[in-house]
């Protein structure tokens, strides 16, 4: 039988140097016995999957908008592709598994309903601003509680990765910095194949110089730069890709920008405007209306104020949910 002292040992013997070792966390926020077989990295990717808001993943848009089809991505698919993606790096150059698993799936736990543009009408009707990551760190710190802790009292390497995963500050964790990149390299090639299923580009609109550098499969694209990963991050103090493929990849980024995240055939402007409808009167009914939200939320409302809580709330409805409870608060019953 493998005991934890067993794995954490194991981790010393395998695991590069440069490796984080789950013996050596920075710790949790508040203390805690230990697990006589999980290690501490492996407890947060259990607590990850097992919270409430794992699940609610599954039904968050990524990037189109009420997808008619199966086969179109959602939160919850993007997040196990970067997990994928992470784990397959961190065993290649020999980093600590389990802590690239954690944060993975727990790097999207804060998005809204509706994608970024959930985020973006947040970001304008919450006085505090909104950041998807920062949501995230929430969500794991405050959110997800029971009813003998706070939050999931996740280790600081895990949180750190959450929190930068996005934006221009870099996790302190070579683990956290795969999670990085993974998630550029999963989104760009997942909302590819998607628009080009779609019918919003094919695959002769992308530009000539990233096939010819990418490949021009789903499967060559994803494989070229995660190998590409791999060789410019061995032995090195940071995770990075080759010169020549970042640029790359920041172009086909522009690109996608301009003919798919922003395309009126993926988000129509009529489309665009409900989901702003429907979340600002959300968020602005709950901020006035504290006591018909679930009782944590009335709880959080009275600990960090109402907008913080209605923020919360709203931040943590799945699309369908969202749409619903619009339709109760707002919508005449004949109507519907």
């Amino acid at each position: 039988m493998l005991l934890r002292e067993d794995l954490e040992r194991r981790e010393f013997d395998i695991l590069s140097e440069k490796a984080v070792k789950s013996a050596e966390s920075r710790g949790r926020r508040f203390p805690e016995e230990k697990c006589d077989i999980r290690t501490d990295f492996q407890r947060d990717r259990d607590r990850i999957i097992h919270s409430k808001a794992f699940r609610r993943l599954m039904h968050k848009t990524q990037v189109f908008l009420a997808p008619e089809g199966d086969h179109f991505r959602t939160r919850l698919t993007h997040t196990i592709e970067v997990s994928q993606i992470a784990r397959t790096l961190a065993r290649a150059l020999n980093l600590n598994e389990d802590l690239v698993e954690a944060i993975a799936l727990g790097h999207d736990l804060g998005h809204t309903p509706f994608g970024h543009n959930g985020e973006e009408v947040l970001e304008k009707v919450h006085e505090g601003g909104f950041k998807h990551n920062e949501q995230s760190l929430r969500v794991v710190d405050v959110l997800e509680s029971t009813q003998s802790r706070r939050g999931m009292n996740l280790t600081e390497e895990v949180r750190d990765g959450i929190v930068n995963h996005t934006g221009s500050n870099m996790p302190f964790t070579l683990e956290g910095q795969i999670v990085k990149i993974s998630d550029r390299i999963a989104y760009i090639n997942h909302d590819i194949d998607d628009a080009v299923r779609s019918g919003v580009i094919s695959l002769e609109d992308i530009p000539k110089s990233s096939l010819e550098l990418f490949g021009r499969s789903h499967r060559e694209r994803i494989n070229n730069m995660v190998v590409d990963v791999i060789k410019n991050s061995d032995g090195k103090d940071s995770i990075m890709q080759s010169p020549e493929y970042k640029d790359e990849l920041n172009s086909l980024r522009s690109f996608m920008f301009a003919n798919v995240y922003k395309s009126g055939r993926v988000k129509r402007e009529e489309d665009l405007a409900k989901v702003e409808v429907v979340l600002s009167s959300l968020y602005k009914h709950f901020m006035d209306n504290p006591q018909q939200m679930p009782e944590d939320l009335q709880m959080i409302a009275e600990i960090d104020g109402r907008a913080e809580a209605a923020k919360d709330y709203v931040a943590g409805m799945t699309d369908r949910f969202a749409l619903a409870t619009y339709t109760e608060l707002f919508v005449p019953k004949g109507w519907k």
